[in-house]
């Protein structure tokens, strides 16, 4: 059933005499209500609507059309908006505010001059209501509306219009045929505005109200830096991060991979995290390749940024008789990039650079016998230490690999015969070890046991003379003795023949 409050009786009192003292009995039809749009500039309802078919039409009445729950039961009703004096008109405009909170249907019908005709009501047509809100877990803005209803026109699609700060709308979507849209691409702390077209096949269009919100959100990060992955001193990977300094998020996602596994896993949670972020991993193999990277997660608990990844290095040797080969991982993955890479190596008294390499090179080749004489310890050590080209968010960072330790090599090589006749070959004798010994000795004799020569210093040669004396060729008994760095006690013995002595 239909409700309909008629209030302005005053309108048709003066209509009571009919036109040649007739009365008329047949009320007009109602007219063709054929759109209703919010009007972009002003904001009044447009409503527009074909003339009644009817003749004697002397006005149109304008309703709100509602739903009323408590009218016997359910029903609609009608309440009289304003009044349109006219047969002909075929347009007005009304204002109604609440339709910034809600949608309206409006209908129209038409009245002679007898007053007859109100409340036979046309097809109802209502306003477009949208609505949004930001969705701060998503980084989305939600558009939604009530579906436009076009009889007797077909809706064709709708289109989405934006305002940024005031500024004149611009169509961000067409050809939209649900009614909720998800805008994405807005910044933080603006005032964003939206509103809705309904296209209809007749090209004629419905707007929507105005709906404005400010895009108030946890500030996320614009950037987390990786600074470093590092092997300590106490062989535990202790890892750095800067966070962008407005970011209003404070709790972040620390993450590792390890080797050739496919996803990362969280191994810790920042609560109040601002700034930068220190954090030792004591539970991962220093071994092996360990990835690294910081999540920010929002209220809602999304990562919404991830750092670069940080990694450490991992150094290898293989160790092939005089060739040291040492090998290692690219360090991964700096915003700044690996400018270079430096192995520093310590042969008994700390650390030094032994060498650098291009970002690109993973491979050093060192011989031993041009460290022997350096080596003063029981081992020889390296550390491969990386660094980090121009870096645009933080200072460069620096990592080293884990230490990687050899033995000291005891060998010492004895020649069987040297030829001391001044032509600069072969014209010394002496030991040659692959250590700095702590305690040297060597002594040579003839055949007889006659001490020919003796020394504790095992840079020193000997010319093949005796007291300044040209000894003549024959073989000679050396014997030594020598204590390497690790504390072990070598002794030899053996010959040497001595060949065209000086004359």
């Amino acid at each position: 059933m239909i409700r309909y409050k008629l209030t302005l009786y005053i309108i048709l009192m003066a209509i009571s005499t009919g036109i040649s003292g007739q009365t008329d009995f047949i009320p007009p039809d109602p007219p063709l209500l054929n759109l209703v749009t919010i009007n972009e500039l002003t904001g009044v309802i447009d409503l527009s609507w074909e003339i009644s078919p009817s003749t004697d039409v002397a006005g149109y009445i304008i309703y709100y059309y509602y739903y009323d729950p408590q009218y016997q039961g359910g029903g609609y009703s009608a309440e009289i908006i304003d009044t349109v004096w006219g047969g002909a008109t075929t347009f007005h405009s009304i204002s109604r505010p609440f339709t910034s909170f809600r949608y309206e249907y409006y209908v129209v019908s038409a009245f002679d001059n007898s007053g007859r005709g109100a409340g036979k009501f046309s097809n109802a047509l209502g306003t477009i209501f949208l609505q949004s809100a930001i969705d701060t877990c998503n980084n989305k803005i939600r558009l939604y509306w009530n579906n436009y209803r076009s009889e007797p026109d077909s809706l064709s699609n709708y289109s989405i219009f934006r305002s940024v700060g005031n500024s004149v709308f611009n169509e961000i979507a067409h050809n939209i045929r649900d009614t909720v849209f998800f805008y994405e691409d807005f910044e933080n702390d603006l005032n964003y505005c939206f509103k809705i077209k309904a296209n209809l096949e007749s090209k004629k269009v419905s707007v929507s109200n105005k709906s404005c919100l400010l895009t108030k959100m946890q500030r996320p990060p614009y950037w987390i830096n990786a600074d470093y992955a590092t092997v300590g001193e106490d062989n535990i990977i202790n890892l750095s991060f800067s966070i962008d300094p407005l970011s209003e998020i404070n709790s972040y996602r620390l993450e590792r991979k390890t080797g050739n596994e496919t996803s990362f896993k969280q191994i810790h949670q920042f609560l109040s995290a601002t700034g930068s972020l220190l954090y030792t991993d004591a539970g991962a193999d220093i071994g092996r390749v360990n990835y690294y990277r910081l999540a920010a997660i929002n209220n809602c608990g999304i990562p919404v940024l991830c750092s670069n990844i940080a990694s450490n290095i991992v150094l290898s040797v293989i160790q092939d008789k005089d060739e040291i080969n040492l090998k290692w991982n690219g360090y991964r993955e700096w915003n700044g990039g690996v400018g270079s890479y430096s192995l520093m190596m310590d042969t008994g008294e700390g650390y030094r650079e032994a060498g650098t390499t291009f970002p690109a090179d993973t491979l050093f080749n060192i011989k031993y016998s041009d460290i022997m004489y350096e080596v003063s310890g029981r081992e020889v050590c390296f550390i491969l230490k990386a660094y980090e080209g121009s870096n645009p968010y933080a200072d460069p960072g620096t990592s080293l690999s884990q230490k990687l330790c050899i033995g000291v090599m005891e060998v010492i090589t004895v020649p069987d015969t040297f030829t001391p006749d001044g032509n600069g070959i072969n014209d010394f004798f002496y030991p040659v070890l692959s250590f700095t010994p702590e305690n040297y000795h060597l002594l040579i004799t003839d055949m007889r046991r006659r001490k020919i020569f003796e020394s504790r210093n095992f840079m020193e040669k000997w010319d093949g003379s005796y007291n300044g004396g040209i000894l003549p060729e024959g073989v000679y008994l050396w014997f030594l003795r020598a204590k390497a760095p690790s504390g072990n006690t070598i002794s030899k013995t053996g010959t040497i023949t001595l060949i065209n002595n000086r004359k």
